[in-house]
């Protein structure tokens, strides 16, 4: 790869810091769970046509298989390259006539064991194109909700975005209720969360801000999330709530396989397969 902008080294160096930050807590939580599940990281290199190896960037894949987490990914990648001519006309600031593209990010999925604890999914990214922006979000997905954890999941995003600009919580709540909906079930994938995307750095004073905002979303997420796991992990479940969590599973891998953009995206400028997919459950039932 070309050698990194101050913006891009930046955005990479903090997707990863915060990678081993949220590792380590979910290990602290297989702990106190009388787990020894550790992260098993697997890095890769992306492969293109035309593309010396690792010209074109790459990544880790980290998955964790525990007593907690039944199955949880926590991914960074740092790539670069050229998209296909027609996947290019769909991406922000990219045309045939200007393919070239730079993105670095961090991507999590976590499927629990105990039906009561929430799935979560949480992605934050830097893109480059002839334009640069970051994007991304967290939402909560619980296969049996309950209304503390749903307030206290969105009490902290709220936080995050009404720090940085007064209409950013209501505009990517919305936008993630309007994003993360089946619509052939005619269901939401979740409780929702945020989503945003295309919050374009113009000059370095747009970086600094969006930055800052994209970095107060992860560390609500990290301020957020486990307290739920912790409050929910031991609580009693029934066959009922078990099959309850694979058919909710089932409607999550259909969102994920046939609406998911980050995971179009994955498959069109040759990630890596099994990082793409990591966020499919290990266990799931259809009717």
């Amino acid at each position: 790869m070309k050698p990194l902008d101050p913006h891009q080294q930046a955005a990479r160096t903090w997707f990863e810091s915060l990678r081993d930050r949220i590792c380590a807590e979910f290990e602290a939580i297989e702990r106190e769970a009388g787990s020894g599940a550790t992260f098993l990281y697997s890095p890769w290199d992306r492969e293109a046509e035309g593309l010396e190896p690792g010209a074109g960037g790459g990544g880790v894949r980290g998955v964790m298989k525990g007593k907690v987490f039944e199955k949880v990914g926590v991914n960074v990648s740092t790539v670069g390259g050229a998209f296909a001519p027609e996947f290019a006309r769909t991406i922000n600031g990219a045309t045939e006539d200007a393919p070239d593209f730079f993105a670095t990010g961090i991507s999590l999925v976590a499927h629990m064991a105990n039906p009561h604890v929430p799935a979560v999914h949480m992605n934050t990214r830097f893109l480059v194109t002839t334009k640069r922006w970051f994007g991304g979000g967290a939402d909560l997905n619980p296969p049996i909700p309950y209304d503390q954890d749903t307030s206290d999941f969105h009490a902290e995003l709220r936080a995050a975005c009404d720090n940085h600009h007064s209409t950013y919580y209501d505009r990517f709540k919305k936008w993630a209720d309007d994003y993360f909906y089946i619509p052939h079930r005619k269901v939401h994938r979740g409780v929702g969360g945020i989503f945003y995307d295309h919050l374009e750095c113009t000059d370095d004073a747009a970086f600094d801000a969006h930055f800052a905002f994209t970095r107060a979303v992860g560390e609500a997420f990290l301020a957020a999330f486990p307290p739920i796991v912790r409050r929910r992990m031991d609580h009693a479940w029934s066959d009922s709530d078990k099959a309850r969590q694979l058919e909710w599973r089932g409607r999550y891998a259909e969102f994920n396989l046939v609406y998911d953009r980050g995971t179009l995206f994955g498959l069109k400028t040759g990630g890596n397969i099994d990082a793409i997919l990591m966020s499919l459950p290990p266990l799931a039932t259809w009717s």
